[in-house]
């Protein structure tokens, strides 16, 4: 259908975009990971890089994934009332329409790259 964006996971960081609270995020993820109020960012990216194991899942999962800022998301999706503020969040648009994929309390109970990798792939298997 024309009009209709495609299938993809929509992975919303509990963080905002921009160069200077990249920076900070990175420092406090590093300094104090415990306090750290993203856990997507701290499983998916290091210090300055996307982490190779999830690098190397999202390149050659076959899915399309778009990585969006709570800032940028709530730009994006302006439209999608029904989306709760609570962040991190990933969520599946399908048909126009989003839908929760993995909630914040399944993120933030993830302790690797290969939980979420694991959780990404047994959701999809249910579709």
């Amino acid at each position: 259908m024309e009009g209709i964006p495609a299938e993809r996971l929509v992975f919303v960081y509990n963080a905002n975009s921009g160069i200077g609270n990249a920076l900070l995020d990175s420092i406090h993820k590093t300094l104090d990971p415990k306090s750290y109020n993203c856990n997507l960012c701290a499983i998916t990216f290091g210090l300055v890089s996307e982490h190779k194991k999830w690098k190397e899942f999202r390149q050659n999962s076959g899915v399309d994934m778009e990585f969006l800022h709570r800032d940028e998301f709530k730009k994006r999706y302006a439209y999608e009332r029904k989306v709760k503020d609570v962040f991190p969040l990933v969520l599946i648009l399908n048909g126009g329409k989003l839908q929760e994929f993995l909630h914040k309390e399944e993120i933030n109970k993830m302790k690797s790259q290969e939980d979420l990798i694991f959780a990404v792939e047994a959701k999809l298997s249910q579709i």
